[in-house]
């Protein structure tokens, strides 16, 4: 594996899939900076689900560059950015299935991984027909943010603090 590290950081101000079905998305863009404030209980400032409600569990996602790698490569698609999957976070070198019921730190920020971040119906039209099956099982880490702190594009030690059962 390689060695980990965050590859892209993305927030959104606005929602272009949840809360639309049945209708068009909308088109807000993904900011791709350099460094994201995490904010405990909250999420990352300027994203959507940033105070979405209180125990929100995906206050951060989580989403492999080893499985946008593959997905590119199976579907044969070399047009779309990880940006199109709405996940927060592509990491590189992290088993993110492994933090499921894991309380864990990256780059000193604390999280608790709640949840499979599963793909959805709109994958398909935003990235390839069959995106949503070839990602089952492998959509992302959705997490509680549990301290303060910021994540920065480049390396990311990650310490797996506590393991619980899996949610």
């Amino acid at each position: 594996m390689d060695a980990p590290r965050l590859q892209h950081l993305y927030v959104s101000p606005g929602h272009n899939f949840f809360g639309h079905h049945g209708r068009t998305p909308d088109t807000h863009p993904a900011a791709e900076p350099r460094t994201v404030r995490c904010v405990a209980g909250r999420g990352l400032e300027g994203d959507r689900f940033f105070a979405h409600e209180p125990g929100h569990k995906g206050q951060i996602t989580f989403f492999a560059a080893e499985v946008y790698d593959d997905l590119c490569a199976t579907l044969g698609v070399r047009d779309r950015s990880p940006a199109v999957f709405r996940r927060n976070v592509i990491t590189c070198g992290f088993d993110l299935d492994a933090l499921i019921g894991a309380e864990f730190t990256v780059q000193g920020v604390r999280f608790m991984g709640v949840a499979e971040c599963k793909p959805c119906y709109w994958m398909n039209s935003v990235f390839h027909p069959e995106a949503e099956a070839c990602l089952q099982g492998r959509g992302g880490l959705r997490a509680k943010i549990l301290s303060d702190g910021e994540l920065t594009l480049g390396p990311a030690r990650l310490e797996v603090l506590a393991a619980t059962a899996k949610a």
